[in-house]
């Protein structure tokens, strides 16, 4: 049997896994043992993950009625697994939420395998892994997604991805999963589409017995499971999959009432590393998860953690206006914003990094983090307006004035001071702490290395030029949209029309911003070749039933 394309082998897996349990090309199957392995149920699908050179990470997770399951899997060269390489077996129960995760080791570099795990009378569906390369590397192609709500909608995006051919890897950058109730954040229509969390997780998620069970509803959405299974992840947490707005020290959607943060936070990161084939770089016990991937002499890429380890509380503008006056003491944010104090990353995680990109002898470092680092600073009048639609007409003064500037066209000082007064809008991202990424550019300056960052949490798309506070070009960065999260098209209640205007006024508005979209869910494909970054964000038009079509594809391409 050949398969001359990954579309042909996603159909083969889709839908021949249990055929190929009686296939002839399974006769290694006899060394496992068969009949002394546990009868069990691969309800979650299969998933690689942190490839090496020379390593692979392997997971699924199983359903029994056994308090213990023994299971096999097999790692070949070719879907069908007449060439089986390697197998074995491998135990599991309710400390780790009856998954598996095997890190299969001594492999080849640029290598694609494919791989399956065995119960007593079931074979899991089929999953494609790939090892990184070595040496020369002409083209690295990376599916970026984020930010992926069940109640909101299907996980088309992740469908889409999964039918890209020559993948590399999938680069996850957090929101993973969400922990809001039933009727909280964008679940209005998920009993309409049939996207309702389990009656039995249907809370906030705060034990770990919560987490679990959101995990394995989630595991459930075919999209999820085919992208899983078409290419290796290389994932990173964002803020939801502890709670909102998580920072070192707490969280926005924590409270008293909900017990200990820590004790949750631990909880999360638990049920995180059993559920995702990732592997810890200091132990599945340790927060720690910023780590590096070397693919060949074309890039680095550095997985960091912007949320749990170091992060600062973020910084609100509310607490920096009088509750009578409602003026705010601008000096006093100012001072605090700007504070060498205020830590995103923290000095162990950015020296660390600056070691990373220091010994990296590949054309582009890549940084896979959740929060935009683009800065987006707006004018400041958008800020004070008394409702939603008044910004919207505000907005399109301020870029007709913006377009008489670019223009050279005369404008009054007054209309200057309009365009020109900024503040940063989001205070949760890098703009909230500003004096970092200062410290960051620097080091990528006095290293002379090529910069490309990827950004999530935002649900929207963004493509923007890094600069310091000199204005000396540092890299770019490229942000995906959500996979159904809602962006600025809800908070705003954008039309198709209303959103596109939105968009054209803000790339004119915020100097760094060259293009954005405010109202689409989808992904981001990302190729990268030692000439330039070439990234395309791929948009669902639908994502109330698992039916839809790609619409109003769009392009950029960096060349540093």
């Amino acid at each position: 049997m050949s398969i001359t394309s990954r579309r042909e082998f996603l159909k083969l897996s889709a839908g021949s896994a249990f055929a190929l349990a009686v296939s002839t090309s399974l006769t290694g199957c006899a060394a496992l043992q068969q009949k002394s392995l546990t009868a069990v149920e691969f309800l979650h699908g299969v998933a690689s993950g942190d490839p090496l050179i020379n390593a692979l990470i392997i997971w699924t997770r199983v359903q029994t009625k056994e308090p213990r399951a023994r299971v096999g899997w097999e790692l070949a060269s070719d879907a069908a697994f007449s060439n089986v390489i390697r197998r074995g077996t491998e135990t599991t129960d309710k400390s780790r939420d009856f998954t598996l995760k095997i890190d299969v080791q001594d492999l080849s570099p640029n290598t694609e395998y494919f791989y399956r795990f065995i119960g007593l009378d079931s074979f899991s569906p089929v999953g494609r892994a790939k090892t990184l390369p070595v040496g020369n590397v002409d083209q690295i192609k990376m599916v970026v997604v984020s930010c992926s709500n069940y109640p909101a909608g299907y996980f088309n995006a992740y469908s889409d991805a999964a039918k890209q051919d020559n993948l590399d890897v999938v680069l996850h950058l957090g929101d993973y999963i969400y922990e809001y109730p039933m009727g909280g954040y964008a679940t209005d229509k998920a009993e309409k589409i049939g996207r309702e969390l389990a009656a039995d997780n249907s809370g906030e998620i705060i034990t770990l017995s919560d987490y679990r069970k959101r995990y394995a509803k989630y595991r459930t959405d075919k999209g999820l499971q085919a992208l899983h299974a078409a290419a290796p992840f290389i994932a990173v947490w964002d803020d939801h999959e502890v709670t909102n707005d998580t920072y070192k020290e707490g969280a926005e959607n924590h409270n008293e009432g909900e017990g200990d943060f820590f004790k949750r936070r631990a909880a999360a990161i638990q049920a995180y590393y059993e559920w995702l084939p990732i592997r810890p770089p200091m132990g599945e016990q340790n927060p720690q998860i910023y780590r590096s991937f070397d693919f060949g002499n074309l890039l680095s890429l550095h997985m960091l953690d912007t949320r749990v380890i170091a992060r600062d509380k973020q910084l609100a503008y509310s607490d920096y206006r009088d509750k009578t006056t409602k003026k705010m003491n601008v000096s006093q944010f100012v001072k605090d914003l700007n504070s060498p104090k205020r830590q995103l990353l923290g000095n162990t995680q950015l020296s660390w990094l600056t070691s990373a990109m220091a010994n990296s002898t590949a054309k582009w470092q890549v940084l896979g983090q959740q929060v935009l680092m683009t800065k987006m600073w707006m004018p400041t009048e958008m800020f004070s307006q008394p409702d939603r639609t008044k910004t919207l007409s505000v907005l399109a003064e301020l870029a007709a004035i913006k377009q008489d500037v670019l223009a050279n066209k005369k404008v009054s000082a007054e209309q200057l001071a309009r365009v020109n007064t900024l503040m940063p809008y989001n205070l949760d991202a890098w703009d909230g702490y500003p004096a970092e990424r200062e410290v960051l550019y620097k080091s990528v300056l006095e290293l002379n290395k090529k910069l490309v960052v990827v950004a999530g949490d935002t649900h929207n798309t963004w493509y923007g030029m890094l600069k310091d506070a000199k204005g000396n070009s540092v890299g770019a960065e490229f942000a995906t949209p959500g996979v159904t999260s809602p962006g600025m098209e809800k908070y705003f209640s954008l039309n198709s029309k209303t959103a596109e205007q939105m968009a054209g006024a803000l790339s004119l508005l915020i100097n760094d911003l060259e293009y954005c979209d405010l109202s689409q869910r989808g992904y981001m494909l990302l190729t990268l070749t030692n000439e330039q970054v070439n990234a395309e964000w791929r948009y669902v038009d639908n994502i109330e039933s698992p039916s839809y079509n790609i619409v109003n594809p769009h392009q950029k391409v960096y060349t540093a």
